[in-house]
């Protein structure tokens, strides 16, 4: 789906485009987070370079983060820019 392995607990799944500035910053909160939990990781994927992907997916703004349990299986989701504590709080129900 996404072309990248999924993490062994959680994979962040970011639909960003070239000019949103909300975008890179939510690279930026994800990559830090991911940077401290061996068990996720961060796929960034350029929606305007995978039509396909955003309309099987309803992505319907940028930037958009989807929460994929191990199996790829979506399990949250964040339009616009997430709050770092709405992803941690994310990842804990995933442990449970």
């Amino acid at each position: 789906m996404i072309g990248a392995e999924f993490g062994s607990k959680a994979t962040l799944v970011q639909f960003s485009s070239a000019f949103c500035t909300p975008c890179r910053a939510t690279r930026v909160l994800l990559e830090n987070l991911v940077a401290q939990m061996e068990d996720v990781k961060h796929v960034e994927v350029d929606a305007e370079a995978n039509l396909e992907l955003v309309r099987e997916l309803n992505i319907l703004s940028t930037p958009t983060t989807l929460i994929l349990d191990s199996k790829g299986r979506e399990v949250g989701r964040a339009v616009g820019a997430p709050k770092r504590e709405q992803v941690i709080h994310a990842l804990e129900a995933l442990r449970e």
